[in-house]
């Protein structure tokens, strides 16, 4: 494509534009199967290569079946945000300029936004100024970056130089963690070499909540040897967050370093009327969470926090003859597992500017006020049942019909047939239930009702 040929371009944006504006009125789920959407492309490679334009014109005729529209306001299957206008606007921004964000030499514009989309974002978290910050591609390589730094610091604590050495021989690292942590935790650690072995599960009096005592204890079986403490902010079905105040000082005083899940909950530090449930959370060693969550940034857009900029930087900086450095400017090679990387920090930027501090904060507190809405109006639904009450933006709800047998699995599949709402499901103390999750800046009180009546319909079907 030329300079000059913008044909593809004006089409793709054309169909972006198609997809959104049908949002309100489209199937929430997808409407068509495997076949359908290898129906619209070639078996093979074509033996010539196809006008740009028609290039995308077939791709998005296949994809259109197979999209779902988690962008939507009555998508509450995961914990799925909508890409905000701004965020959406400058992640296409950041295609088309195709930056390398690795060093403030190959682009300073990517380099120095990304360092006011850092400092944004520890302002609007009350987080201190001076933790480092790595935007990565999603939570997962959150947990990576900021577990890499950990196991830096643990070792490095006991005189071993983990860089140098590897895991190979190295004192062995414990990690007490909660026992309701999410699967991208352990998978963090397979990556890092730690093994899920490992793992040492905590639990307490409270559901998904770590305590006092058990954490002492778990402490208190390996005392000196390299600890690394992980703790929740927002449970994935419970939305219960640890007590970060309590359990934090506890395990930074026995020598162990405290990484948050935060892929969702650390946003509740935003808001002046939820951050009491993740009072503390500003004390821990290094948060990891995600931007397409709760701030509403289209996906590849993660970030890892951490008070130990010095360990982030020694597990990540890479130095070679042929790679400039500009001392003025961070360069964001030093902070991220990537070489090649794009101006994630872009749509960070635009959402964070689009939204200000009042704005992020209305919209934590809407999403948890519709989450309880639709909570409580599918549980009062007949045949149905809370399991979850919600004290942010999650919660369960259950389902049976006339013989008391659980039905929760085929109430969600007809909601999701009908198209008025997406759903998944859980397996809770052994039952099955549906779980909600509201992370959408378009979700309305109108996209509850309209849930609440779909689902109202399926389960009247089934009973």
């Amino acid at each position: 494509m030329s300079p000059l040929d913008i044909a593809p371009l004006d089409i793709a944006i054309a169909e972006g534009r198609r997809f959104i504006n049908s949002l309100p009125t489209r199937s929430v789920g997808p409407t068509g199967s495997r076949a359908d959407i290898l129906a619209a492309l070639p078996a093979h490679l074509p033996a010539h290569g196809m006008d740009p334009a028609d290039v995308v014109r077939t791709i998005a005729r296949a994809a259109e079946p197979g999209l779902n529209a988690n962008m939507s306001g009555r998508f509450f299957a995961w914990v799925n945000g909508g890409a905000l206008p701004a965020a959406q606007a400058a992640d296409v921004l950041t295609s088309l300029w195709d930056q390398n964000a690795v060093l403030a030499a190959t682009s300073p514009a990517a380099a120095v936004l990304e360092e006011v989309a850092a400092r944004m974002l520890l302002d609007v978290l009350h987080m201190p100024a001076d933790c480092a910050v790595s935007f990565t591609t999603g939570c997962q390589m959150s947990h990576a970056a900021a577990l890499a730094a950990a196991r830096h610091h643990v070792l490095a604590k006991a005189g071993w130089d983990v860089e140098r050495g590897g895991l190979w021989g190295a004192p062995r690292i414990r990690v007490l963690a909660n026992a309701h942590r999410h699967g991208s935790v352990d998978r963090a650690l397979r990556l890092l070499g730690f093994g899920t072995a490992c793992l040492v599960p905590i639990t307490g009096a409270e559901p998904g909540r770590v305590g006092v005592d058990e954490l002492k204890t778990a402490l208190a079986e390996a005392a000196g040897a390299p600890t690394i403490v992980v703790l929740n902010a927002g449970d994935l079905n419970l939305g219960q967050s640890d007590d970060f105040a309590a359990l934090v000082p506890i395990a930074q005083a026995a020598g162990a370093w405290v990484h948050i899940d935060g892929a969702f909950g650390l946003w509740l530090a935003a808001s002046p009327r939820f951050a009491h449930q993740v009072a503390g959370i500003q004390m821990a060693d290094s948060i990891a969470s995600d931007g397409h969550k709760w701030l509403n940034t289209p996906y590849d857009c993660g970030m890892a926090i951490t008070r130990h900029g010095d360990a982030l930087r020694a597990s990540m900086r890479l130095t070679a003859s042929y790679l400039s450095q500009d001392g003025d400017t961070r360069d964001p090679m030093n902070t991220t597992p990537e070489w090649s990387r794009r101006a994630r920090a872009l749509p960070v930027l635009a959402a964070l500017l689009e939204l200000g501090r009042s704005g992020l904060a209305d919209l934590i507190a809407r999403c948890c006020d519709h989450a309880l809405a639709l909570h409580d109006g599918l549980a009062a639904l007949d045949g149905a049942a809370s399991v979850a009450r919600p004290i942010m933006n999650q919660g369960m709800v259950r389902f049976q019909d006339a013989a008391g047998r659980n039905i929760s699995d085929a109430v969600i599949a007809a909601i999701n047939a009908s198209g008025e709402a997406f759903f998944s499901g859980t397996t809770w103390a052994g039952e099955r239930t549906m779980r909600i999750s509201v992370c959408n800046w378009q979700t309305s009180a109108d996209d509850v009702r309209r849930t609440v009546a779909a689902a109202a319909q399926a389960l009247g079907g089934l009973r």
